[in-house]
């Protein structure tokens, strides 16, 4: 996770550009249990976004998605954990992968007997 951070502190927008993936990875975490992150930097916000960063992150356990971190079209920054959703605060690319895995720890550390 150290590595995309690393990467990401390098990147810069530049308005005439095309959209660019700037991170497509899946971590796995044990046998039931991985995250996948893909983040672009695009030319304009999406809709309901202020920001020029397009992402989804996502932590799956046992096939079920229960942590994810979005920012669809016309629904701006937001993020579900388990059943609950609620609006998301972006403000980095690395504040967002730091709060995705605080969540995940999160996520764990209450799920532990499950």
């Amino acid at each position: 996770m150290l590595e995309l951070l690393t990467a990401l502190s390098s990147v810069g927008i530049i308005s005439n550009m095309k959209a660019i993936q700037l991170v497509r990875t899946r971590i796995t975490y044990s046998d039931i249990a991985f995250a996948e992150l893909v983040l672009w930097q695009v030319p304009e916000p999406v809709a309901g976004s202020k920001h020029r960063f397009k992402y989804r992150l996502a932590y799956v356990v046992r096939g079920e998605c229960v942590l994810r971190y979005d920012n669809e079209n016309g629904k701006g920054d937001h993020r579900h954990f388990g059943k609950r959703e609620s609006v998301y605060s972006f403000s980095t690319p690395e504040k967002l992968i730091a709060n995705f895995q605080q969540d995940i720890a999160r996520w764990n550390n209450e799920n532990s007997n499950s």
